[in-house]
């Protein structure tokens, strides 16, 4: 898991300008190539209306835990949401931080050609450089001990993390880390919620990898769980 605390102060990234955003329960953590701190501002701002004010008349997306459809006036985040949900089978909600870092990042992205958003363990990157990555799962024996090295020609890139053992995130499974790799942010936070529900120990680690490995546009998957590990993708993963 790429937690937040841990990630800010271990993998910052020194060529770009670091800043943070926050607006209630929204923690956004931004490299970028310039300082965009108004901006990203007002885009959570903007987004984080657009998601109230629809829950505020739809409550059911707030409070589901299964798919749901929305109707054709739903903003297009919550649209995105909702079809991510569908995908991995999960909630809307499943999907809010991931959606959040993308929206903002992509709109960030008008003003600068480098961004990296970190919300809550999950990340929306657009790199220029190669760019390692330290995978953060609690008290496993694996905690920082894995790097995953992301390409500039990978991204945009969504990278996702759902874990059973840190974290408030809601989660029934016991993974330590799960993290999903995918252009579409909100996929990868909605995959990862719903594999990491089906690892209570390392012995399901190869069943819910092939679970993300069936979800169309999920690109690559790691779970830690205790001292068990596997994963799939075209992701070159090293020492931290």
């Amino acid at each position: 898991m790429f937690e937040p605390r841990l990630y800010r102060s271990q993998v910052l990234a020194k060529d770009l300008q670091s800043f943070e955003v926050k607006v209630n329960e929204t923690d956004l953590f931004i490299c970028a190539s310039n300082d965009l701190t108004s901006v990203a501002y007002e885009r959570v701002h903007i987004y984080r209306n657009q998601l109230e004010m629809f829950i505020a008349t739809y409550p059911v997306f707030l409070k589901s835990f299964v798919p749901i459809e929305v109707p054709d006036s739903a903003p297009d985040i919550a649209k995105s949401m909702a079809e991510a949900a569908k995908i991995a089978d999960v909630g809307p909600m499943a999907a809010v931080a991931g959606a959040i870092a993308e929206h903002v990042g992509r709109d960030l992205l008008n003003y600068c050609d480098e961004v990296i958003i970190e919300n809550g363990g999950d990340i929306f990157i657009k790199t220029n450089v190669e760019r390692k990555l330290g995978i953060y799962a609690g008290d496993s024996p694996l905690s920082n001990k894995l790097a995953v090295l992301i390409k500039p020609e990978d991204s945009p890139l969504g990278i996702c993390t759902s874990s059973g053992t840190v974290g408030h995130s809601v989660s029934f499974g016991r993974a330590d880390a799960v993290v999903v790799f995918s252009k579409n942010t909100s996929l990868a936070d909605a995959a990862a919620t719903k594999t990491g529900n089906l690892v209570r120990s390392k012995d399901d680690i190869n069943e819910a990898i092939k679970f993300a490995q069936s979800l169309p546009g999920v690109e690559g998957v790691i779970i830690i769980a205790g001292d068990g590990l596997g994963g799939w993708g075209k992701f070159e993963f090293m020492s931290a």
